[in-house]
Parts: structure tokens; sequence; C-alpha cells
């Protein structure tokens, strides 16, 4: 065989002033190579950059092939530091650019492999060097670069199947950007539980359009991106449709969890608020690819919206704007203003921390800031206002006009609880979501869902986040300057027996079931087990393994297994911490139980909706109780007697579909639940 070596080409480019929060394109006219195609024998060796700026992390560098494939080079490295001097970039290089400090003088790995634009085009035409410069007040000069083709070409990952369902989208040469969405093509291949999916089986959960965005605030800053995905339809309108055996709904999230190297502290804390019967963000894990380039382990989320499926409260219309109408339902979050944060209102009582002149930011959730009308604005306000002026009184713990006359006191608790065993530090003062019922509906302010805690659980290197030790809601002893603050309510709210009475009850009552080491555990061995090979592929694209990524903490485990480990050690203590620590005597008969009971949650509950092989009927009053599941056709299907506050059922011979569940004393009929399996 006669094998015939092309020599190495290298093209070279001038450059121009990198413009301040915008993009700028520089090209290269490849005139002709001394192979027609760029493949796995001949094709794209290395790209070199010299850029002057300051502060490198604002800085997303992207390459484009005549044939229209992008792909990123390098985005949010170096942080504050300057320059990209000698920078080369190619995939045969032995560390990642990601592990490596500005100026970045040497040849690193790409965040994504140059393989991918060795796809068999010709590689002659104009190559598009794409600078974005996402943030103000930092410029600077891209000196020159050039691009390198020769017999020593990226090598080609492969990708073939997975255990994991596999997400495909093909933008068709756009951009994702932070906003507008664009328009991409997107197919899901999800062969069922158990089965494995092939990247060459057909899109057989999802195949067709939708919108994509970049998401998030501080998460913007990493390599691996966060998305906002939307389903369109051909006309791109919005659709509502299920994916991955997920409830059906047009509004999704596709978490990188970038930082979290275990890949499942929001999985984790998300999986806490639904065992304890709260609603909280249903999820998948997934492998992603994007123009064909393999994007790594992600986890398809529900968006927090309202909807029967997700937060279930009242809809609102620009119509509802008197009497009960008014009154619910409402989305509203204590947040920074960048990101996703839209209109509000300031709290008019000061943070427990406001010496730098700190407040409390109220941002519209649902309705949006553009759609919430006037009178809806003065509604909700007023609410808040009237729930925080009576929680400062001097009766703020009054049984009947006290605090608890306004807000759902059980989902406060089961809030404190996850934000203080996860100990987050972005706890109760950015992203903590509030929501409201119609007064129809009990026209309670409720605390939740929760959201966002990757940086949560030992993952935080600042703020006392790495300590299994301390409370969360004191955050401002310790960091008392930050920006976003905490409201005043929790040392408040434990001045109260009452609340601390409840809460060291609902504190025993978990650490007897999802609480304790052994659910902990198995659910993280078994998170781990699922992610086994993928999590291979994810740190083999993102090698970060070993490698500080911010704000993980020390010491940093080189490997995966050494960060699940770790989590779980972390876990043990704090919890270990938590029982010697928490607040309240815990009550357990009598009247003060009863009346808890009537403060908190009044309504009898089912949780999980939809639920699988057991369902937990919770907020029961403790008496002598008939417990009967009906079809959807009348017929009974199964009966129980219980007197105890919460009983599970098993629920595993019951077939798909949907059933009432009727709870009677011996006065009559209490409640009749409806549920989904």
């Amino acid at each position: 065989d006669l094998t015939i070596f092309a020599k190495a080409q290298t093209f070279s480019g001038s450059g121009g002033p990198i413009l301040d929060a915008n993009s700028v394109t520089f090209n290269i006219y490849v005139a002709s190579l001394t192979s027609n195609n760029l493949d796995s024998l001949f094709g794209i060796e290395q790209i070199c950059i010299n850029a002057t700026h300051t502060y490198d992390a604002d800085l997303t560098v992207d390459l484009q092939s005549p044939d229209g494939t992008i792909i990123t080079l390098f985005s949010s490295i170096g942080g504050a530091d300057d320059n990209f001097t000698n920078t080369c970039l190619n995939s045969n290089a032995p560390s990642s650019i990601i592990t490596q400090n500005a100026p970045f003088t040497g040849t690193f790995k790409p965040t994504t492999n140059l393989s991918t634009l060795n796809n068999g085009q010709t590689g002659i035409g104009v190559w598009k060097l794409i600078i974005t410069d996402s943030y103000p007040q930092d410029d600077g000069i891209l000196i020159n670069w050039s691009i390198t083709f020769g017999n020593n070409p990226a090598p080609i990952l492969s990708f073939t199947s997975s255990n994991l369902p596999i997400i495909v989208i093909n933008t068709n040469g756009q951009q994702i950007v932070d906003d507008p969405k664009i328009e991409v093509e997107m197919g899901i291949i999800y062969n069922g539980p158990g089965n494995i999916n092939h990247i060459t089986d057909p899109f057989n959960n999802y195949n067709g359009n939708a919108g994509i965005e970049i998401r998030g605030s501080s998460s913007q800053m990493f390599p691996k991106k966060t998305y906002g995905l939307e389903l369109w339809t051909a006309a791109n309108t919005d659709t509502s449709l299920s994916l991955i055996d997920l409830p059906a709904e047009s509004d999704w999230i596709l978490n990188a969890n970038y930082t979290d190297k275990t890949l499942l502290r929001n999985t984790l804390a998300y999986n806490f608020a639904r065992k304890m019967g709260n609603y909280s963000s249903r999820s998948r894990y997934c492998e992603l690819v994007i123009n064909g380039t393999y994007k790594g382990v992600y986890i398809l989320m529900e968006k927090i919206k309202r909807d029967e499926n997700r937060v279930d409260i009242s809809k609102l219309t620009i119509n509802d704007n008197t009497g009960a109408d008014v009154t619910g339902g409402y989305i509203i979050k204590i947040d920074k203003t960048t990101g996703s944060g839209g209109g509000g209102f300031v709290s008019s009582h000061p943070p427990l921390s406001s010496g730098a002149g700190q407040t409390i930011n109220y941002l519209y959730e649902y309705p949006a800031d553009d759609v919430i009308t006037s009178a809806q604005q003065t509604y909700i306000q007023n609410y808040v206002d009237s729930f925080e002026n009576t929680l400062a009184s001097a009766s703020f713990n009054d049984p009947v006009n006290g605090y608890a006359k306004y807000i759902d006191v059980l989902s406060f608790i089961d809030l404190f609880l996850i934000n203080e065993i996860a100990k987050n530090v972005d706890g109760y003062r950015i992203s903590t979501y509030l929501y409201k019922k119609k007064i129809t509906d009990g026209g309670k302010l409720f605390a939740g869902p929760v959201w966002d805690y990757d940086i949560a659980f030992r993952n935080a290197d600042y703020c006392q986040g790495d300590l299994f030790t301390g409370w969360a809601y004191q955050f401002g002893n310790v960091c008392g300057g930050d920006a976003s603050q905490i409201p005043f309510w929790w040392p408040r709210f434990l001045q109260d027996n009452n609340f601390t009475a409840l809460l060291k009850c609902r504190w025993l009552e978990l650490r007897a079931t999802i609480f304790n080491n052994t659910y902990i555990n198995n659910y993280t061995d078994s998170v781990s087990n699922l992610l086994a090979d993928a999590q291979v592929r994810n740190f083999n694209t993102w090698p970060i393994l070993g490698s500080y990524v911010w704000p993980n903490p020390n010491p940093i485990a080189t490997t995966y297994t050494g960060e699940i480990t770790n989590l779980k050690t972390w876990l043990q203590n704090r919890i270990n911490w938590l029982d010697n620590n928490m607040p309240g005597q815990c009550v357990t008969t009598g009247k003060l139980n009863d009346d808890l009971a009537k403060e908190t949650r009044s309504e009898i509950y089912a949780w999980p909706i939809p639920f699988d092989d057991k369902i937990m009927i919770s907020n029961l009053p403790g008496t002598a109780l008939n417990l009967s599941i009906y079809d959807a056709y009348g017929k009974i299907i199964c009966n129980y007697k219980t007197t105890e506050r919460s009983r599970e059922i098993n629920t595993s011979t019951l077939n798909p579909g949907c059933y009432f569940l009727q709870v009677s004393d011996a006065n009559g009929l209490l409640k009749t639940l409806k549920l989904l399996k």
C-alpha cells in the first residue's frame, strides 16, 4: 500500500479590535489544500491566537467552517486575568485549556474537539473566528490568528450509545446566545427504561422544532452552558408535549451542572422536596449532542411554571383584578436582578444584614413582569407587606392573627430543613421561590419550589459554605457585605415555640426516613451507578476532575468516585451536627400538636403526584380512618384502615391511569383526592 502524506499547511489571519460587550468576526480564506476533504487522515490540526484583553473570562471564542459548522474553542476561562499569548488549541494536546491559567501560553485541548470540523467538507472557503465579549467595561485586540491543516488531525471521539436518553440539537449554523431563543431542530432518542439508546436510532421521543438560549446568571461563565428550551411547532409557536415520560409542557431546562462534579446535588435536593410532599422540578439524566459535537451529561428538568402538573395554582388573566379573582395564584422569587430576573418590588423590611444598604428584591415570576397588571402588583405586594409587618410586630406569634395567618408554615419549615441539610450558601437569598394560592384555595403564601443547589452540600469555598457546622440562615454573620442577603424571617420564626416544636417534630420524622444515612447513600449510589459510563464521557469532554472550578472547596477529589464519597461523608457530618443543634421540643400529643396541624397545612394531601410504586397520604388527623382507592369507573380497587398521620400505600400492582382516593371517618367523607399513576 502506498500512503501519501500531505504537508501541513498553515493559513494566517489579521486581527482587529475586540468590541466591548459585542461579537466580532475575523476571516481567513483558504484557497486550496493538498487534500480535498477534511477527515480522519487529513484535517484541522491546530488553531493559534494572540490577543490582548483584560478579564479573559468575558470572552467566548468560536470557530466556524465554510460549511457553517460552529464549535467553541474556549469560553469563560481565565477569570479576571488578562491576555492570550501564543495560545494554541490542538485536540492532541496532553491537557485541556480549561485547567490552565492566563495568558495560556502553550498548546492545549480546546473545549470542543476539532474533529467535529473534519467531517468530510472540502475545507476550501472562508473560516471565521468569532470572538464574543459578554460583559461591558473590558475590551481588547486580536493581534493575529492562524489555522493549521495536516496529517495529524484531531482524533474522532466515538459516542455511539448510552443507557441515558440522547438529545440531539442542530442549530443550522446559528450561535446559541443568552437572548433571544434561536430556532433549532431537536430530536430525542429514548427506547424506554433499561434499554440502550444508540445515536443512530430514530428520534422516537421528540422530533421537531425548538427554541434554545443560554440560561443562568453566574453559571454563564462556565464553558459547559445551561440552556433554556421551548418546544415549538413548525410555525414557531410554543407547544406542550411530554418529554422522556415527564408531564407535558412547552418550557424545559437542560442543566449543565458544570461546577457540581457529582452531577447530582440538584436532583438530591429536588428528591428531598418531593419525598417531603412538595412539588419540585422532575428531571431525567441525558447526554447532549449539539451540531454533531458531544456536550456531556445534562439534566433535562422542568422549569418552574404555573401548571396543574408543576406549581398547581389558579390561572391569573389580565382581567382578574378585583375580589377573589385577584388573590391568586402568584409565583414570586427572592433573587438577584440579573439572569432571568424581571420586574418586581423591594421589601419594606431590611434583611438580616444591611450595613451596606442591602435590600430584599421580590421578582415577578407568574404572572411575568410584562403581563402582570397594576392591580395584581398592588395585591401581591400588599400581601407580602402584611405578612412581613405581622411577623415583625410584637404579636407575631398570635395563634389567630399572627404570621401563620398568611403563610403555609409547614412549607417554610420544609424549605428551612432542605436549605440547612444542604448548608446552601445561596439559600433563602437567591433563587428562593414563593407561591400564593387563591383565597378559594386557602389563600396562603407557600415557600418553594426549591431551586438551584449545585453549589450546596459542601460545594462553595466562601462564606463557610464548605463547613458542616453552622446555620445557612445566618449567612449575614459571616458574609454581611454580600449584596444578596437573607430576609429577617428566619430567626423571628425561631422565636416562636410553636414553630420550633413543629420544626423539631418534622426533623425527627424526616431523620427516620429520607434524612437518614441509608436513604441518602442508596440515592447517591443509585445515581452514580446510573451515570457510571456517561460520567466518563462527560469528564473526558470536560476534564475538570481534580481541578479547581469555582467555587469548589479543598480537598478536591481526583475521581468521580471520590466526589461521591466526599459528598456522603460531609452529609453524615452535617446531619450529626443538625441532630445536636436543631431547636425546639417535639410535642407529639395534646392541644399544641392539633393547633400546629391547623396552623400549617389543613388539607390532606398525597405525594408524589404522579405516583409510581408507592404513594404517601399525609396530614391525616390521626383518628380512625378508612382510605379507599377507586378507578376512573368508580370501582373500588383497595381499602385500608389507619390511625396514623401519614400512611404509605403500595401501588405497584396498579396500572397507569387516573384514580380517586376517598378518606372517611365514622362521620362520613373527609376528602377526595385525584391520583395519577
